[in-house]
This record gives structure tokens, C-alpha cells and sequence, in this order.
């Protein structure tokens, strides 16, 4: 396999909130949705950055830039992009992202489909 170029990744603070200001700035659509999670296609992320000031939980990372206990979400993201649809528009966050923007150890949330 080639290596990737790098890309950025949605690790945890975005399950159960889901807030899509990222989505809007995305200038390549490489962003993809599921039930409670957003993820960025790697393929299609051109690395520019532009989406993480945007995320209002800070789930957004450079993959190099992956806290520890967070790397799973750089295999996760690619994985699930392959199988979600794309979203190209802001959208409401999901209506306990509050309640949930500082929970952490929230994977066992991740609703797959």
C-alpha cells in the first residue's frame, strides 16, 4: 500500500455532537456522516486544514497530530468514509451535543450504521 498523504481525522469529542461547521468550509466535500460521528475521507482531504478551527469540540487533528489514546480514529475514519455518505452542507448538531462535548472514552457510542 502507498503511503498516504497527510490527511486530517475526526477523532472522539465529535460523537453524540456532530456539529458540522467543518463540513461548510470543507473546499473538497471530504467529509462523510453517520448517525452521531462525521468522518474525513482520506483520500479525497487535501491537507489544507481549513476545518479545524472550525469544530467547536476540537475534534479535528492533523493525523501526525493524534493525541495518544485517540490514534484508532486515523484507521477508523478511513475505514468508515468508505462506507458513509458524503456530506456537503452544515447541518443542526444532534441535540445533546452539549451534554456531551466534554465526555471523553465515548467510542462505545459510535453508532456504526
Amino acid at each position: 500500500a502507498k503511503d498516504p498523504a497527510m490527511t486530517y481525522v475526526v477523532t472522539e469529542a465529535c460523537i453524540n455532537c456532530k456539529h458540522s461547521d467543518c463540513v461548510e468550509v470543507c473546499t473538497v466535500d471530504s467529509f462523510n456522516k453517520g448517525a452521531n460521528f462525521l468522518v474525513i475521507h482520506p483520500d479525497e482531504c487535501i491537507d489544507c486544514g481549513v476545518c479545524v478551527p472550525e469544530c467547536p469540540v476540537e475534534a479535528i487533528y492533523a493525523d501526525a497530530d493524534v493525541p495518544a489514546g485517540l490514534q484508532q480514529y486515523v484507521a477508523l475514519n478511513a475505514e468508515l468514509a468508505q462506507d458513509w455518505p458524503a456530506i456537503t452542507r452544515k447541518v443542526d448538531p444532534l441535540p445533546e451535543a452539549k451534554q456531551w462535548a466534554g465526555v471523553s472514552n465515548k467510542l462505545e457510542q459510535l453508532k456504526r450504521a
